[in-house]
């Protein structure tokens, strides 16, 4: 059994266990951390790795985003999932190619949303046509590719819970593996998807909600997007902003990064 082999079969075990947590790394330091304290898995943010090239969120190409899966699955041995926005193809068969190229980077697991930043939100049909073609190219790999799709109303402008039910229900029905509608806030919300749909459900965590109240509410998998990263770069701005007005006092600080590089 190859090394992508064994974290893909580890990757989808979670999914049939206990809820669990599955962190976002935004460079491999902070994916090598996350092991070291225990996780057993990583996801991708978008906007975090954006972040570490300068730019927006949305503003990674396909190759950059492939580059860095590499880095991340290199750097530990975690089962790596990929967040491919909304599969970096203007058609089906290109949302095939990109799960592919991160399945040949070293992922055993990504997520596609129904929602261009161009277009809006796609049009169910032409939605469930990108997943299905995501789902063919994920069971053309030689490991159990494990693809999240995305319902992504609720932070487009539109939290109709109702629509977002049905846009999930056709997810799973094209065969996708987690469903995953960031946005929602409460536990009804998160309740009312879990018991429309058969496939572990993956929540964001915004912090307004505990891990027991959203695993109580039926949720497999919670992540957290890009905030881990804005905490990491509220505290340094914090900091550099005190150390350009002449306050020194934040430095000297030490982390134990042989124990966690170890």
């Amino acid at each position: 059994m190859t090394r992508q082999q064994e974290k893909a079969q580890a990757f989808r075990a979670l999914h049939e266990g206990e809820p669990f947590v599955i962190p976002n790394p935004w460079d491999a330091g902070s994916a090598r951390v996350f092991e070291a304290l225990g996780f057993e898995a990583l996801a991708t943010t978008s906007s975090g790795f954006a972040f570490t090239l300068g730019r927006l969120d949305g503003a990674a190409t396909l190759e950059e985003v492939c580059a860095h899966t590499a880095q991340l699955d290199e750097a530990t041995g975690l089962p790596v999932s990929v967040d491919l926005e909304n599969g970096y193809g203007a058609d089906a068969a290109g949302v095939g190619a990109a799960i592919a190229r991160v399945g040949e980077a070293g992922a055993v697991g990504a997520s596609i949303e129904d929602y261009d930043p161009s277009r809006g939100l796609y049009e169910l049909e032409e939605a469930v046509e990108r997943v299905v073609a995501a789902v063919e190219a994920a069971r053309g790999l030689d490991f159990p590719f494990v693809l999240t799709a995305r319902a992504e109303n609720h932070i487009r402008g539109n939290p109709d819970l109702a629509d977002t039910i049905a846009r999930l229900q056709a997810f799973e029905a094209a065969g996708a593996d987690v469903l995953y509608a960031p946005g929602l806030r409460t536990v009804d919300e998160i309740r009312a998807v879990c018991d429309q749909v058969t496939r572990p459900v993956n929540v964001l965590a915004f912090g307004d909600l505990s891990l027991a109240e959203i695993a109580g509410a039926g949720a497999q998998r919670v992540s957290v997007g890009g905030g881990l990263t804005w905490v990491a770069v509220r505290a340094f701005a914090g900091a550099a902003g005190a150390i350009r007005d002449g306050d020194l006092s934040s430095l000297g600080v030490g982390v134990p990064l042989r124990e966690w590089f170890a």
